[in-house]
């Protein structure tokens, strides 16, 4: 049955409040299985599954899915329609307030304003999963993925703890309804902590050093001996933020502390 008419059948429509586009396409849904590589010794979570589609293949392929759908009327079409599947575990709560212990994978199509505290969430776990594979806006999957000149603090942030990937992009024809701009599938993985960084100084420098992106970096890191700073590094003393590497950050922030603190 298609998501049009089961929707119809329990007369229900997307909720536009909670970003619900349902991907209609089995050949992207096939390339995000592919791309998730799962095994039967996989445990893994999938956010907002809907009318299931992603989740049977899912669970088809991995031990146990944890599903977590934040739209009750979606929790019981779904108890439903995954009836049959012994594998599954459907919560319905909202994700930005769970915490997992033990999850390989995170497969999903996620609502657009969840993507950036989503992947926030599950980089600074505690236990993180082994990867991502995740079908996001398009512009966000570019920002994400983006090298120099063109690095942002997302671009930063998701790179500090792992390496993305986008694997391919996807039409905006292939969900219903339309969304008004096209998505991406992309890959999360190698998710760790790099080791000898202090988190919150590092972070703290970044976000200071993009406080003006258009601005060059001695402008927006007010430390006495900033061009010190970037000379050690190698760095042009010209240079702005979108031109540098998370090498380069971790880089100044091993640094002197009166080299390029960021302020108070």
């Amino acid at each position: 049955m298609t998501i049009k008419k089961l929707l119809k059948q329990y007369h229900l429509r997307p909720s536009k409040r909670l970003g619900q586009n349902f991907l209609i396409s089995q050949k992207v849904l096939n390339k995000i299985i592919e791309t998730a590589d799962l095994s039967k010794n996989d445990i893994v979570l999938e956010i907002g599954p809907g009318l299931g589609a992603l989740t049977k293949e899912l669970a088809c392929r991995a031990k146990k899915v944890i599903a977590v759908e934040k739209d009750k009327r979606m929790v019981e079409i779904l108890k439903g329609i995954l009836k049959d599947y012994q594998n599954i575990e459907i919560i319905p709560n909202d994700i930005l307030k769970l915490k997992f212990t033990k999850l390989d994978k995170v497969v999903a199509n996620i609502p657009y304003y969840l993507t950036s505290p989503l992947i926030r969430l599950f980089l600074e776990s505690k236990t993180p999963p082994q990867e991502m594979i995740l079908l996001i806006q398009k512009e966000v999957a570019q920002r994400i993925c983006a090298s120099p000149p063109k690095m942002s603090l997302l671009a930063v942030a998701v790179q500090f703890y792992s390496q993305p990937t986008i694997i391919s992009y996807v039409d905006k024809k292939s969900f219903w309804p339309q969304p008004k701009v096209n998505s991406a599938i992309i890959k999360i993985s190698n998710i760790k902590k790099p080791v000898g960084v202090d988190i919150e100084k590092f972070f703290k420098l970044v976000k200071a050093g993009f406080s003006h992106p258009r601005k060059q970096l001695i402008n927006n890191l007010p430390g006495q001996q900033i061009k010190k700073a970037l000379t050690q590094c190698h760095l042009d003393i010209k240079v702005r933020a979108e031109n540098l590497r998370v090498e380069d950050w971790i880089n100044l922030h091993n640094q002197p502390e009166q080299y390029c603190a960021p302020g108070k």
